[in-house]
């Protein structure tokens, strides 16, 4: 390397520290928030547990080697730069990839140390215990209530009484209820697409599923509505493990009790969300946080 070379690399260093500076700062304050919401620390009891887990798209490998074990009822975040393996991950845990062809996996995953993948478990058994999110509001063309009941439905409940009580129920827990307990009967296609978003939640756990998936929720909503998600997810995990999928480093650090990072298909590291921002183990955890690369 040349005089010239290691110049304009130190020049590009010093240009950098305002950035690391801005974003570390950003972030550690984010998980100053998110450790004073969380004053009693909860113990970590195992739920989710992803073993020497590879996944392949064809012959694409987009995961490698993953062992991950998430907690019951508290936010495990996944974060990463785009085609990291995390939407990959978190559409395994409720095997949605296997509606793909050619995809196939080794290893395995297990809730309640039941493998997903026991001969024995249907599918569709396993995907009532386990909620989803999308990035995008995905409503039915149908009114606000069928919404909200169409998996009971599907599941055979008809009862009346039983309909109306999931519906208060799931609304209230998606925090909709005081701007759709009069809207029932309109369609959830007029609803703002922040309110689209707390009625997907709520159709996601009108069912009492266990887990709830979250692939990028806020990804498309404003910031008023994004705090609302956000103060939901809180709310939630009192009664659900919720994953979350994230490009947002500070959201992951406002609602997060633990984060994984993925870079290309790898876990690199996990751990407690406010340790990690702020003194993580690896030097590319820290890197990517500050935001040097992704």
């Amino acid at each position: 390397m040349t005089e010239k070379d290691d110049d304009m690399e130190i020049m590009e260093q010093e240009r950098q520290k305002p950035r690391e500076r801005h974003f570390r700062q950003k972030t550690e304050e984010q998980a100053d928030i998110s450790a004073e919401r969380t004053e009693v620390k909860e113990p970590f009891n195992p739920l989710i547990e992803v073993v020497n887990y590879n996944f392949f798209y064809g012959a694409t490998q987009a995961l490698f080697d993953v062992d991950l074990t998430m907690p019951e009822k508290q936010v495990t975040a996944i974060i990463g730069p785009s085609g990291c393996g995390k939407s990959t991950l978190l559409r395994s845990i409720n095997r949605m990839n296997d509606l793909l062809d050619n995809a196939y996996h080794r290893g395995d995953i297990r809730i309640r140390e039941q493998s997903i993948y026991d001969a024995g478990l249907e599918v569709t058994e396993l995907r009532k215990r386990i909620g989803m999110v999308f990035q995008k509001s995905n409503p039915f063309p149908k009114t606000i209530y069928e919404n909200v009941v169409y998996s009971l439905r599907v599941a055979g409940q008809n009862n009346k009484t039983v309909l109306n009580e999931a519906v208060e129920r799931s609304l209230k827990a998606a925090a909709l209820w005081d701007e759709a307990k009069d809207r029932l009967d309109e369609s959830a296609l007029s609803l703002s697409g922040g309110q689209m978003q707390r009625l997907c939640i709520a159709r996601a756990v009108a069912n009492r599923p266990e887990i709830l998936l979250m692939d990028e929720p806020c990804s498309a909503l404003d910031p008023i509505a994004t705090a609302k998600i956000e103060e939901l997810m809180y709310q939630l995990k009192k009664d659900y493990t919720i994953v979350i999928v994230t490009h947002n480093m500070q959201q992951a650090a406002r609602v997060a009790d633990h984060t994984a990072f993925f870079y290309m298909g790898r876990l690199i590291e996990f751990g407690e969300t406010k340790k990690m921002f702020m003194s993580p183990d690896k030097k590319q955890t820290e890197e990517y946080i500050t935001g040097r690369f992704g």
